[in-house]
């Protein structure tokens, strides 16, 4: 999937990841002076023998990282806002009851610019956080690319996140399986809640 360099970018970042007995190079599209990001992708399968699992290869791309099943299983997300801060969706953490489940396989940044508002540093900057599944080490790829811009004139930084899957079919089914998990154990918790919270008047 190749993607051609227009005038609203002008920066591209690569990185080549392994894949199965193959490789995806992941192209990142931005630019410098706005938190807007694109993703592309390009696969190298030329020495694979695993034909059957790479027809089963899917790739899936969220602008809005909150609506994919992996972070909303897996991941604590962050968001605030006020004058000087627009945070939608930053990676805060890997939910502490599923650390030996979810694997960080690298967290990269880049800084473009380094602003002073009042004493304080803002770093202009794109963070990329990168995980697997334990249970797939490699056949699951998450990418998060996190974008922090920082508006000069209005001496404000604003936090951007978008994402691309790379997953063979049986990831993506035991991550299915997660999320019922965990759909299920929320809905426990909060009929516990709603039992415990029930006032008995005896007569």
């Amino acid at each position: 999937m190749s993607l051609q360099l227009g005038k609203s970018f002008n920066r591209n970042y690569k990185i080549r990841l392994s894949f199965l007995d193959g490789f995806y190079d992941i192209g990142l599209f931005y630019n410098n002076k706005s938190s807007f990001l694109l993703f592309s992708v390009d696969s190298d399968f030329t020495q694979s023998k695993s034909k059957d699992l790479k027809n089963s290869i899917k790739i899936a791309m969220f602008k809005n990282i909150e609506s994919s099943k992996f972070c909303e299983t897996f991941l604590n997300l962050h968001s605030y806002k006020n004058q000087s801060l627009d945070i939608i969706n930053q990676f805060k953490e890997i939910k502490p009851e599923y650390t030996n489940d979810v694997n960080f396989l690298f967290n990269e940044t880049l800084t473009m610019s380094k602003i002073v508002v009042d004493s304080s540093s803002f770093y202009d900057s794109l963070n990329l956080y990168c995980f697997t599944l334990s249970a797939y080490m490699n056949e699951y790829i998450f990418l998060i690319a996190e974008r922090q811009n920082i508006i000069t004139k209005l001496q404000k930084k604003v936090v951007r996140s978008s994402a691309i899957q790379i997953a063979t079919s049986s990831s993506i089914d035991l991550i299915e399986e997660f999320f019922e998990e965990s759909r299920e154990s929320k809905i426990k918790d909060v009929t516990k809640r709603v039992i415990s919270d029930e006032v008995i008047t005896l007569d």
